[in-house]
């Protein structure tokens, strides 16, 4: 079969679409046909290389994929062939403290496809029964090959992390992208006035499409200055910000007192400065959030199934473009998710 693959880790001349072997399902997975994938930044950091991984070479990426199963080893009992089925792309041992308390995104053993072992970029893919949600008929693939990973980070880190209330104030940093998209919804949904931030009027128009109460243009002003300007100096109750790097401080800025940020990831860079006076002087809170419960995600993706949150998918390519995909995560170019679809199921 066909597969993204990187050979090496580095720049996107890594990044192929070759023959690897076909997947075979052992007893407890389920072998599906891949109709769709989707890109995260995830994807673009492992192809660069993260400390203390070490993937063996050549690696299939991809975290976010959506199918039709095709056969299933015999400790399967949850799915059948011809189910139509999603990627919850998070692995745990079941086993450890945090897992027999509820928390299994805690694990001490925690993995993620196409991170710490083989993507699901690819035609066919084997994959363990926990890792599969069901996608009702009526769904399309885009959707639902696009959705789990980022509406399921979004969700935790708003709703179980922030413990968002209604009438508060919240703050959402790089709304165009996939975790940011579905920030600004499951925010607004929640009842709270939301802020967002985008590099460009047409990606911030689609923010306030979504849900966004006010829209900031980070390239022309300072977004901490505008936040306390609309809010009386008051600044927000949360802050999600997935962008780190240079946003960091100014993230700290815009929080009321009391304030919480929470942060799922560091697309611009993961060691910044923390002006450590403020976060003591006005009693801030910083929490930190990675992917979503199978009982948080099974809570989001009902709502993405009905409707109530939209997927945005900026641009459709066929997994051989795969480095374009890249380029439009790197570059920041469009809203919302970039799709990967097998060759031979592209139809342009």
């Amino acid at each position: 079969m066909q597969a993204v693959q990187y050979t090496d880790h580095g720049g996107r001349e890594v990044v192929t679409y070759d023959e690897t072997p076909d997947p075979v399902a052992g007893p407890g997975d389920v072998l599906v046909d891949v109709r769709a994938g989707a890109l995260n930044h995830l994807d673009v950091w492992t192809r660069e290389g993260l400390p203390g991984l070490d993937l063996e070479m050549p690696h299939v990426p991809g975290s976010d994929a959506a199918g039709v199963v095709v056969e299933t080893g015999e400790a399967v009992e949850r799915f059948a062939a011809g189910d139509r089925v999603a990627v919850n792309a998070g692995g745990y041992c079941g086993q450890c403290e945090f897992c027999r308390h509820g928390e299994p995104t805690m694990c001490v053993d925690y993995e993620i496809l196409g991170e710490h072992r083989p993507g699901v970029h690819a035609e066919r893919v084997a994959v363990p029964e926990d890792n599969l949600v069901e996608v009702p008929v009526g769904v399309d693939w885009e959707t639902a090959a696009a959705a789990p990973l980022v509406f399921g980070t979004a969700w935790r880190m708003v709703v179980t992390r922030a413990d968002l209330a209604p009438g508060e104030t919240v703050l959402v940093l790089g709304a165009s992208g996939g975790v940011g998209h579905a920030a600004v919804q499951i925010a607004d949904f929640a009842g709270a006035e939301v802020f967002a931030t985008a590099s460009s009027e047409r990606k911030l128009d689609y923010a306030r499409d979504i849900g966004a109460d006010h829209a900031i243009n980070y390239e022309t002003a300072d977004f901490a200055d505008a936040v306390r300007e609309e809010t009386g100096k008051r600044g927000v109750d949360v802050v999600v910000d997935h962008v780190g790097g240079d946003t960091w401080n100014d993230s700290l800025r815009s929080l009321a007192h009391g304030g919480r940020l929470v942060t799922c990831g560091a697309t611009a860079g993961g060691r910044p400065q923390t002006p450590i006076p403020r976060v003591f002087g006005n009693q801030l809170s910083i929490l930190g959030s990675t992917m979503a419960t199978p009982g948080e995600l099974d809570d989001v993706l009902a709502k993405v199934w009905d409707g109530t949150f939209e997927v945005r998918v900026r641009e459709t390519l066929p997994m051989s473009e795969t480095v374009r995909g890249h380029e439009l995560l790197e570059d920041r170019e469009g809203f919302g998710k970039v799709v990967v679809v097998p060759d031979s199921e592209y139809d342009g």
